[in-house]
């Protein structure tokens, strides 16, 4: 099964190379902003490197510790816990303690998170799963709200330059993510390190990134608000617009799908004797050739719109979840995998899309986090209970092919409510490229 993941591999990148068109806009050449985005870049990008590090071997990584799956679902439970409960308030407790200060504590805590993985003791593990889950809410909020402020407020460019720095980011985590799959499978096997090898090799990046971070950037600060008033705001927002209610629904059912796809990926593949690393390597292509798909839908001469592309990537996650559930030939797993990244490659960037122009002041996604909460936790809270057989798997896969089919129903909802909302197509010019990131 060696040939299989490095051959989909392959085609993949050529496909995404082939769909991948140049910048409608060339780039700002002012050399102030030049300067400042390769600041930026140079302390965010490596701490993205460091997250997808990550990603590829932490299940084989635990049950090499010798731990029953009910234990280490029991540890991916803890991540997943913190990573919702925090991101409830991270935005205010981001403008508040400082969006410079936030980047540097994000590196902080992903890197004790990282070496706390050399443990073999529960607790010590379980305590670097929560720092982790904190890490990555604060990475995902506090980079990007930083270079925000600065763009705009410290070196006044015009907001149209935006764009620009945010596909150079996009472009480069696509490569970042599919370069650590093939990275981890190096050091944990052909350097024969073992799977905590790419922790290892992720600290110097969070230490890169954070130091950087430190020494050059300036500190700005949101507005500060109590962190129950933000939630409040984001609650009421969420209540009273029926449309950003369906929208939020979606996004929830989602990501707690992908919470447990998160967990279930690996014990499905390892058996069939896939590497891993090279497996990861090709779903994050194939997510990359979801999101240029969704680029050249939107902007081709097709001109569909994201309100129609959001149901048919949900629909596309439904097929590959009930593809796994069923007891097929082993490749079949794998390609239904790929499939599922290829829709979360739609489904983000039109997710993205969506929420933003939804949003009516605020926190843009802060009504979502309210349904993304609960249905979070209950993934937590069920993740150790999942049956460990093959075919309690497959069972599991078709509950939440179930609950994708509900996603998919909500977002037909949306596309109903919203036909005549002009404010929710792209216009004539086209997607801005800062609509397209996940």
């Amino acid at each position: 099964m060696f040939l299989l993941p490095c051959s989909a591999l392959a085609l993949l990148l050529l496909t995404f190379l082939a769909l991948e068109s140049p910048p409608r806009r060339p780039s700002p050449s002012n050399p102030a902003f030049c300067r400042f985005q390769r600041e930026f870049l140079l302390g965010y990008l490596p701490a993205l490197a460091a997250d997808w590090l990550q990603g590829p071997l932490l299940f084989q990584l635990l049950h090499s510790r010798g731990f029953l799956r009910s234990q280490i679902a029991a540890l991916y439970s803890c991540g997943f816990a913190s990573n919702v409960t925090f991101g409830l308030v991270s935005g205010a407790f981001v403008d508040r303690l400082g969006r410079k200060k936030s980047c540097v504590l994000s590196s902080g805590l992903c890197s004790i998170s990282c070496l706390l993985q050399l443990s073999q003791d529960f607790l010590a593990l379980a305590a670097g799963r929560v720092l982790a889950g904190l890490g990555t809410s604060l990475l995902f909020s506090a980079f990007e709200s930083w270079y925000i402020h600065e763009h705009l407020e410290r070196h006044d460019f015009p907001a149209e330059w935006i764009p620009s720095t945010f596909s150079r980011v996009a472009l480069w985590n696509s490569g970042l993510a599919m370069a650590a799959g093939l990275v981890a499978e190096l050091v944990a096997e052909g350097l024969a390190l073992g799977p905590v090898a790419p922790f290892l090799v992720a600290v110097p990046f969070l230490a890169l990134s954070g130091i950087f971070a430190g020494k050059n950037w300036d500190e700005n600060y949101g507005k500060s608000r109590p962190c129950s008033k933000a939630c409040g705001e984001g609650l009421r927002g969420l209540l009273s617009d029926p449309r950003a209610l369906l929208l939020g629904l979606v996004q929830a059912l989602v990501e707690s799908i992908l919470l447990i796809f998160a967990f279930l990926w690996t014990p499905v593949l390892e058996p069939h004797g896939i590497p891993l690393g090279i497996a990861f390597s090709g779903f994050m292509a194939a997510s990359a050739v979801g999101s240029a798909l969704f680029r050249r839908g939107v902007t081709g001469r097709l001109r569909l719109q994201p309100l129609q592309l959001l149901p048919s990537s949900v629909l596309l996650l439904a097929l590959a979840l009930l593809v796994l559930a069923l007891p097929l030939y082993p490749p079949c797993d794998f390609l239904a995998v790929l499939l599922l990244q290829l829709s979360c490659g739609i489904y983000f960037p039109a997710m993205a899309f969506l929420r933003r122009r939804m949003e009516r002041g605020g926190d843009a996604a802060g009504g979502a986090r309210w349904l993304r909460l609960p249905l979070g936790l209950g993934v937590s809270l069920v993740l150790p209970a999942l049956p460990g057989d093959p075919m309690g798997t497959r069972g599991v896969f078709g509950a939440v092919a179930l609950a994708a089919l509900v996603a998919l129903g909500a977002a037909g909802g949306v596309l109903g409510t919203t036909r005549g909302d002009e404010g929710l197509k792209v216009g004539g010019e086209g997607l801005l490229e800062g609509d397209t990131g996940e």
